[in-house]
């Protein structure tokens, strides 16, 4: 259980980090913090004290306390490390560990060590992993955001990490609120030709599968529904199933099993959101007794390791993986060189991939069955 005083410590610094208190303002009096958390006055002082000791605020003999400028605290030592931060939603499975190696090699080979955080994408995680960054001593950051599509509590963190003058580029995604330095694949085109190969194949009762709490869902989704309007094929509302990270592993098994059971105007094929979904629906497939390509055909997104995992190996959507990290490791070091020499002055653009279909044995053209 937690402490009071590390409470009101804790509630103090994330202040700070967020920039509610700025460099030599008053964080208060001892009577107004005692108020404040409903502690007593030796709560406080033990929490001032431990905030001093870490370099968090200092005190003014007979006038108070008051937050320290650790604006430049990266330069306080001359020979230390150079550090980068990569938060990532996850880093032990998919291909999360591909684009992390990416940034890490092209990093390492000019002098930069790298510190990887995962928010599992979650907010409350991705908060933390923000403090660490500011707490420490980083000289930029790479950032996937979590739950890129919904509005994000941590943007704070995000404005004193410039305040501060942490450079940062953003992967996968990026709030659009704070218009970052990013490096993405072009989901949108990525959805439309995914689709569109199965619409050319003669596919027109088509699923789509999308996580909609990351904007790369959207996106894709929106690619989805430019395909069919371009090729003039009605789409039934019904046939757009969309879930959330945490429901992931529960509600599209869900929706699809509940269509293939309804027997009737079943679906031909399947748009996923990634290749992870792809498994987990070919698992309901078999279920059902279906065949994959001759009763169903269904494509992935990001030509993961499992696209080619089990007996059906899936046409899908190329994921630059390893370039991405590169491309961002890349453009993280021009802006910290931009930052240590204002001389520089170099337009560091966006990266965008373009998507790529790979045509695998997961799809075929509607309607053709296996001959014995």
């Amino acid at each position: 259980m937690e402490t009071k005083y590390n409470y009101v410590k804790n509630k103090i610094k994330s202040k700070i980090l967020q920039g509610f208190i700025q460099p030599h303002q008053k964080i208060g009096s001892e009577s107004e913090l005692m108020k404040e958390y409903r502690v007593s006055r030796h709560t406080i002082r033990k929490a001032i004290d431990d905030l001093a000791n870490d370099g968090w605020v200092y005190k003014n003999q007979g006038a108070g306390t008051f937050c320290a400028d650790r604006t430049n605290y990266q330069t306080t030592s001359v020979n230390r490390a150079k550090n980068i931060a990569v938060i990532t939603t996850y880093f032990s499975d998919y291909i999360f560990p591909t684009i992390i190696r990416g940034a890490e090699g092209y990093l390492s080979e000019h002098g930069y060590q790298v510190t990887v955080f995962s928010t599992n994408n979650d907010h409350e995680q991705e908060r933390r992993c923000l403090e660490a960054v500011l707490s420490q001593q980083f000289d930029g950051v790479i950032v996937e955001p979590t739950k890129s599509a919904l509005p994000n509590p941590n943007i704070n963190y995000y404005l004193n990490i410039e305040r501060v003058g942490i450079p940062y580029v953003m992967i996968h995604a990026y709030y659009d609120e704070l218009e970052p330095t990013h490096v993405v694949m072009d989901d949108v085109e990525g959805g439309r030709i995914q689709t569109k190969h199965l619409i050319e194949q003669g596919h027109e009762h088509i699923l789509g599968f999308f996580k909609n709490d990351d904007i790369q869902g959207t996106k894709r989704m929106k690619g989805f529904i430019k395909a069919h309007r371009e090729s003039r094929l009605p789409l039934s509302p019904q046939n757009i199933i969309t879930y959330t990270t945490e429901a992931r592993d529960s509600v599209p098994k869900q929706a699809l099993r509940k269509k293939l059971e309804e027997g009737k105007d079943l679906p031909t094929a399947i748009v996923c959101y990634n290749d992870q979904l792809a498994l987990l629906l070919l698992d309901v497939i078999r279920e059902m007794e279906l065949k994959v390509p001759e009763d169903i055909s269904i494509t992935g997104y990001d030509n993961s390791f499992l696209s080619v995992a089990s007996e059906v190996k899936l046409t899908t959507i190329k994921h630059p993986q390893d370039n991405m990290g590169i491309e961002a490791g890349k453009i993280i070091l021009e802006l910290i060189e931009q930052k240590q020499d204002p001389s520089v002055n170099k337009i560091v653009n966006p990266v965008v991939f373009q998507p790529e279909l790979i045509v695998r044995n997961s799809t075929s053209r509607a309607g053709v069955k296996e001959v014995n």
